[in-house]
C-alpha cells in the first residue's frame, strides 16, 4: 500500500461501515455457487434479486427489500432460463423490470408484479436470441430508456432496442465484433456516449456504441485488466486486475490516453477478483475482493496522487459477490452514502452495510447530496441511435424534492377542466416567494382551502420532522462560524429553558404551600 504523508483535509476521511443487525440480513437464501466473476446481485429501492442455485435450469429469486429475516425454503424463484443464470441487472428507469442472461445463450425481460410472487414466475416479457454461445453479463444504458447491451462468449457485444412489440427479439441493432477473445467487464461514461471494456486478452479498450469503433486501445503489459469502470465526468478509466508478479492491482487511465496509466497500485497478493464501484457525487471509489471479508475505499482526484487511500470496512464473513443499492434509495436521514449488499455463501445470507458519514446534525446534510442521476430517461432509444447525447435527468435526495433537471416537455395539450385564472405578475411572485422559503408554489385554490385540507397537509408533512425541527428549514452549517453561532443559540436555549423551569419549580412550591395552608384553615373550621 502506497503511502502519502501529506495532510489532506476531506469531509469523507472518517467514513464507516456499518452492517446491518442480524433481524435486517436477509437469512437462508440459496446463493448460487457459481464460479463466474460476477456480481450475482441486483439492487434497487423495492426488490433485490439474487442468483440462486436450481436443479434443471437456471433462476433467480427477487426478494422485497422490507422482507428481511429467513427465508421460506419455498419461496418462488423466477425460473424460465435452460441454463445456468449468469447475471442480472435491473432497469434503472423502471424499479419492476429486470434482464437476466443465462448459459443458454439467451437474455430474458421481466416484469415483476408488485405484489409478493404466490408462485414460479416462467413467462417472460422478451426475450432476446442472438448470441451464438452464453452470455455473460448484461448492462442497461445508462440515460436511454429500452436499450440494452450484452456480451457473450461468442466474443460479442450485442445492442438491442427493447421498444418493440415483439415478444422474441431475434437480431441486435448492433454487434461490436472488434474483440479477440471473452469480455469480462462493460462500463459506460455518464451520458452513455462511450463504452469500456475489459477483454481475456489483456486489452482496455473505449468504444463507440452505437458504431462499434474502437477509439482507445490499451496494450500495457504490466496490467492484466479483469474489470474496468468509468470514473464519472473525471474522463478517466479505472481497471482492477494483475501485475506481472500476479499481486492484485488497480490502474488509474486516462480516457483519451490508454498507453501509460497515470497510476498504479498494488493492493495484496490474493487471487480473487476486485470489483470497483465508483460515486460521482462524492468521488468515492470502493474496491470489493471476491472472496475477501473487507471492502477498501477510495477518494479521487484530478490531481496527484489521484488515489487517495482512505479506511477499509474489515468483516471475517468472505463475499461470494455484492449487490449496490442506487443513490435514490439510501436513507439520507442517517447520513448514509452508500449501500452494499454482500453475499455470504457459508452462511446462506445476504449481509446490507450501509457506508456512512458520520455527522451529529440530524437534519438534511446538503454537502454530502449532490443531485444525483433519478429514474427518469433523459433520451428515447431511437433518439440514442440516431446520435443525440444527454446527461442523466437530476434529482435531489431532499424528502419531498422534485427533479432537477427534467426531460424536454411534450407540446402542451389543452386541459380537460378549466383552472382558475391566475395573473402572471402574482404567479411569478407566488413562485419567487416559494423558491426563496424552499417550498412548493400554492396556489389560489389552494390557498382558499378549507381548515381540514391544512391540517392533512400537516399530518403528511410530519415525517419531514426531525426532533422537532424542520429539515427543509434548518440546513446544515457550512462554515465553523455558522457551526459556532448554532452552538451558541443551542446554550442560550437551553439556559433559557433551565430558568423556565425553576420558575415553574418555585410557582409549584408556593403552590403546595396555598394549598397546604387551605387544608389547616379546613380542619380549624
Amino acid at each position: 500500500m502506497s503511502w502519502h504523508p501529506q495532510y489532506r483535509s476531506s469531509k469523507f476521511r472518517h467514513v464507516f461501515g456499518k452492517p446491518a443487525s442480524k433481524e435486517n440480513c436477509y437469512d437462508s437464501v440459496p446463493i448460487t455457487r457459481s464460479v463466474h466473476d460476477n456480481h450475482f446481485c441486483a439492487v434497487n429501492p423495492h426488490f433485490i434479486a439474487v442468483v440462486t442455485e436450481c436443479a434443471g435450469g437456471g433462476a433467480f429469486l427477487v426478494i422485497p427489500l422490507h422482507q428481511t429475516g429467513k427465508l421460506d425454503p419455498h419461496y418462488p424463484k423466477v425460473c424460465g432460463h435452460r441454463g445456468n443464470v449468469l447475471d442480472v441487472k435491473w432497469n434503472p428507469f423502471n424499479d419492476f423490470e429486470i434482464a437476466s442472461c443465462s448459459e443458454d445463450a439467451t437474455i430474458k425481460i421481466w416484469d415483476i408484479p408488485k405484489q409478493l410472487l404466490t408462485k414460479n414466475l416462467t413467462a417472460c416479457k422478451k426475450e432476446l436470441v442472438g448470441h451464438a454461445r452464453r452470455v455473460g453479463l448484461v448492462e442497461w444504458h445508462p440515460t436511454a430508456a429500452s436499450i440494452l447491451f450484452s456480451s457473450g462468449y461468442d466474443y460479442k457485444v450485442m445492442v438491442w432496442n427493447l421498444d418493440t412489440k415483439e415478444a422474441v427479439i431475434m437480431s441486435p441493432v448492433k454487434t461490436i465484433n472488434c474483440h479477440q477473445d471473452v469480455i469480462l467487464s462493460m462500463s459506460f461514461n455518464t451520458n452513455g456516449s462511450l463504452l469500456a471494456t475489459a477483454c481475456k486478452d489483456r486489452k482496455i479498450r473505449v468504444l463507440d456504441p452505437r458504431a462499434g469503433a474502437v477509439l482507445q486501445e490499451a496494450s500495457y503489459k504490466g496490467h492484466r485488466a479483469n474489470k474496468v469502470l468509468f470514473l464519472g465526468n473525471l474522463k478517466k478509466l479505472l481497471s482492477t486486475g494483475t501485475s506481472r508478479w500476479n499481486n492484485r492491482q488497480m490502474a488509474l487511465w486516462d480516457q483519451d490516453d490508454l498507453s501509460v496509466p497515470l497510476a498504479e497500485e498494488d493492493l495484496d497478493g490474493s487471487s480473487g477478483v476486485l470489483f470497483p464501484f465508483y460515486d460521482s457525487d462524492t468521488n468515492m471509489l470502493y474496491v470489493v475482493g471476491k472472496g475477501d471479508g473487507n471492502i477498501r475505499y477510495y477518494e479521487v482526484s484530478t490531481d496527484k496522487p489521484h488515489l487517495n487511500y482512505l479506511t477499509e470496512y474489515r468483516s471475517y464473513n468472505p463475499q461470494k459477490g455484492i449487490g449496490v443499492m442506487p443513490k435514490r434509495g439510501l436513507d439520507v436521514s442517517s447520513c448514509e452514502i452508500f449501500r452494499f449488499y454482500k453475499l455470504i455463501t457459508t452462511k446462506s445470507l445476504i449481509e446490507p452495510i450501509s457506508m456512512i458519514v458520520p455527522r451529529r446534525s440530524e437534519s438534511y446534510q446538503e454537502d454530502i447530496y449532490p443531485p444525483t442521476a433519478g429514474a427518469q430517461p433523459s433520451l428515447t432509444a431511437q433518439e440514442w441511435l440516431s446520435g443525440m447525447n444527454k446527461g442523466p435527468v437530476l434529482m435531489s435526495l431532499r424528502p419531498g424534492s422534485e427533479l432537477l433537471s427534467p426531460q424536454p416537455l411534450p407540446p402542451e395539450r389543452p386541459l380537460s377542466k378549466p383552472r382558475a385564472h391566475t395573473s402572471p405578475r402574482l404567479f411569478n411572485q407566488t413562485e419567487k416567494l416559494a423558491a426563496e422559503d424552499g417550498r412548493r408554489p400554492l396556489s389560489l385554490l389552494e390557498e382558499r382551502a378549507p381548515r381540514w385540507v391544512a391540517e392533512h397537509r400537516l399530518e403528511e408533512k410530519k415525517t419531514w420532522f426531525t426532533n422537532g425541527f424542520d429539515i427543509f428549514e434548518c440546513p446544515p452549517p457550512k462554515t465553523e462560524n455558522e457551526l459556532l453561532q448554532m452552538f451558541y443559540r443551542q446554550q442560550d436555549e437551553i439556559r433559557r429553558l433551565r430558568e423556565l423551569v425553576t420558575q415553574r419549580e418555585v410557582q409549584a412550591k408556593q403552590l403546595e404551600l396555598e394549598i397546604k395552608n387551605l387544608r389547616m384553615g379546613s380542619e380549624r373550621l
